[in-house]
C-alpha cells in the first residue's frame, strides 16, 4: 500500500513535462544566486526524507511486535519523529496553499 507522500512523490514529475504551460515565468532577482537546488527538487527532498522517517518508524514497530531486540523507548521515539515529520508536511500544504489563494487573490 502507497503511502499518500509517496503518491505525491511520484507524481512531481508529471508536473515538469515539455509543453506543459503552467503560466509561471522564472524570475531573476538581484543579488540572488540561481545555482541552487530549484524549489522542486527542496520538496522531493523533503517530501523523500518524511517518507524515510515514517518507514522507518513502521519497521521499528513491526520489529518491536515481531518480538526482536527494539526496546520500547526506541518504537515510541520513532513514532513521535514521525508524527511531528507528518505535521511539519501539513503545516507546509496549509501555508503552500494559503499562498496560492493569496496570489489569486492579488489577480482579480
Amino acid at each position: 500500500m502507497s503511502s499518500r507522500i509517496d503518491l505525491i512523490t511520484r507524481s512531481l514529475p508529471e508536473f515538469q513535462q515539455p509543453g506543459l504551460d503552467t503560466g509561471a515565468r522564472p524570475l531573476s532577482l538581484p543579488g540572488v544566486e540561481e545555482n541552487g537546488p530549484s524549489f522542486g527538487d527542496t520538496l522531493s527532498s523533503v517530501l523523500s526524507g518524511i517518507s524515510e522517517v515514517r518507514n522507518h518508524a513502521g519497521d521499528m514497530t513491526r520489529r518491536f511486535v515481531a518480538g526482536e531486540d527494539v526496546e520500547l523507548h526506541q518504537v515510541m521515539a520513532a513514532q513521535e519523529e514521525s508524527g511531528v515529520a507528518l505535521d511539519m508536511l501539513i503545516e507546509m500544504r496549509n501555508k503552500l496553499v494559503e499562498s496560492y489563494r493569496t496570489l489569486i487573490n492579488m489577480q482579480s
